[in-house]
């Protein structure tokens, strides 16, 4: 059976540069009843404004996905890494035994929308790491793309966990479906417009809970942009 966690469920942050939305609990937003969603830690739904970003901080022992739906968010971390993120880019860093990393709005005069995902990884210990993979709208028009994954297949970003990211663009009558093992459950994250998951109307930033075993049904998107995290149990 499906649950559903609605936008205006999730807790907030703002500050003068940066409107946040976070769907599990993060930060200052503590909900015991939304700690995550199995190995899933983590959705924020991050705007930040020109010129502003996060300065120079540390993680360890998380598999942290950003994915980018507009604008372009500026990346430099402790192992040398230095990229620009752009809409569609999906960019994994392992922080394994501590990465220190800051991001930042690229533009001086447009705001970054993105989305940060953490993953608890299969194992403490890991090596810092860092992947960025590009997909188009093509990639994703009227289909969910595998965009990351814990084998790093089809050309998808890879993950210390066995968990599949799929990532898909819906309007009028495009359609897709998706099938859940009995071991695999999933979160799915509407994170542009509006689009029809089974029998549930959602809105941006809403959330839906499927069970293992789930049969997903994706239609009447308006506008739509979706994520669905497919991951074992």
């Amino acid at each position: 059976m499906a649950t559903l966690r609605r936008a205006d469920a999730r807790g907030t942050s703002s500050l003068d540069w940066l409107q946040s939305a976070h769907t599990f609990s993060f930060s200052h937003y503590h909900d015991p009843a939304h700690m995550g969603y199995g190995s899933l830690r983590v959705i924020n739904d991050d705007r930040v404004a020109p010129g502003g970003g996060f300065a120079t901080h540390g993680h360890r022992d998380m598999e942290i996905i950003s994915y980018v739906l507009a604008g372009a968010l500026e990346h430099k971390d402790s192992i040398g890494n230095g990229s620009v993120i752009r809409q569609g880019d999906v960019q994994r860093m392992s922080a394994g035994t501590g990465i220190r990393h800051s991001e930042f709005n690229h533009s001086r005069v447009e705001p970054v929308h993105f989305l940060q995902i953490w993953f608890l990884p299969d194992r403490q210990g890991h090596a810092p790491g860092y992947e960025q993979k590009a997909f188009s709208d093509a990639d994703k028009r009227g289909r969910l793309c595998l965009v990351a994954a814990g084998d790093g297949r089809d050309g998808a970003v890879s993950l210390h966990r066995d968990a599949d990211i799929y990532a898909g663009l819906f309007d009028g009558a495009e359609t897709a479906a998706h099938s859940l093992t009995a071991d695999r459950h999933a979160w799915l994250h509407l994170a542009l417009g509006s689009l029809r998951v089974n029998d549930f109307e959602l809105n941006a930033g809403d959330g839906l809970a499927l069970a293992p075993g789930e049969s997903i049904a994706l239609r009447d998107g308006r506008g739509a942009e979706v994520l669905l995290f497919d991951m074992a149990r």
